[in-house]
């Protein structure tokens, strides 16, 4: 099987032991001294925040994706140098996990959940327009470098189904229009805020940056949670739940809503009493289920 993106060929050949990623040895030149030097200076910031500096390869990994736009043969040897771990071991995690690009990258990753819910929503259709009016598949990347398209499996986002995710900011409630509409000014240079999270999305070298460990100060902007992530947390304080060890005494016993049986729901009315048993006349106990004993 092999590939073509952004001037780089690769190819996958398969042993019956394993699965080999070559890459051209374009992306094995070395690095520029500046770069390096800078390269060198943060991975050693980030390799001091672990007790054992091989746990700060997936950082790192992230780092060389802020410079190269993607994992590149030369960053995947500086990790294992770094880290004195093999080049095996190293492209066995590149390899692994999505969010590491074995190919040259756009400058937006824009990735549509085709996950049950939002594919029942609309995400296979969104996906499907996105391709055409693109000219590209999973996984590819458009000629001028812009748009890099993605199905995700699952973009944490159900209660807004269906989104999309660029450069992993929330695009809640997509529809073939609009996300035809985000991609088209991505790529027309024009600012974009997504509909939770930060004021604008950034590059996919600079989303990459800030998952290697270097905050760029925009945490706190926009939106955090939209309505329908707090509809939960609304309802239980209109009923007046608590979470188990928030009860008023303080024994940390979980306070939980009683429900008679015959209720269906905790809003439908029911003759249960404040234990969750049924009323009796006084002087008449109650018997094990709630009912009176026959005289």
């Amino acid at each position: 099987m092999s590939g073509h993106g952004s001037g780089e060929t690769w190819s996958l050949h398969m042993t019956q032991e394993a699965a080999y990623l070559h890459v051209d040895a374009e992306s094995k030149a070395p690095y520029a001294a500046d770069v390096l030097e800078r390269l060198r200076a943060d991975a050693e910031v980030v390799i001091a925040r672990y007790p054992g500096k091989r746990s700060a390869l997936l950082p790192l990994l992230h780092l060389v994706q802020s410079v190269d736009g993607y994992v590149t043969g030369r960053g995947l040897k500086l990790c294992a140098e770094l880290l004195d771990l093999t080049a095996a071991e190293v492209s066995a995690v590149a390899t692994y996990y999505t969010q590491y690009k074995r190919h040259p990258n756009g400058d937006y990753t824009v990735g549509v959940c085709t996950n049950t819910l939002c594919a029942i929503m609309g995400g296979d259709l969104i996906f499907d327009r996105l391709s055409e009016h693109l000219g590209v598949g999973n996984d590819e990347t458009t000629p001028d470098g812009k748009i890099t398209l993605e199905r995700i499996e699952c973009n944490a986002g159900c209660d807004y189904a269906p989104v999309v995710m660029t450069n992993w900011e929330f695009f809640d409630n997509q529809t073939p229009e609009s996300a035809t509409r985000l991609v088209d000014d991505l790529r027309a240079g024009k600012d974009v805020a997504p509909t939770r999270g930060a004021h604008r999305v950034c590059t996919f070298k600079e989303i990459s940056r800030v998952l290697a460990g270097f905050n760029d100060g925009r945490a706190d902007e926009g939106v955090g949670a939209g309505p329908a992530s707090l509809l939960g947390l609304q309802i239980a304080k209109e009923q007046g739940w608590r979470a188990p060890g928030d009860d008023a005494g303080g024994s940390g016993a979980p306070v939980q809503p009683q429900v008679h049986p015959e209720q269906t729901s905790i809003d439908s009315p029911s003759k249960a009493g404040p234990t969750g048993m049924r009323s009796t006349q006084p002087g008449t106990p109650p018997g094990p289920t709630g009912k009176e004993e026959p005289k």
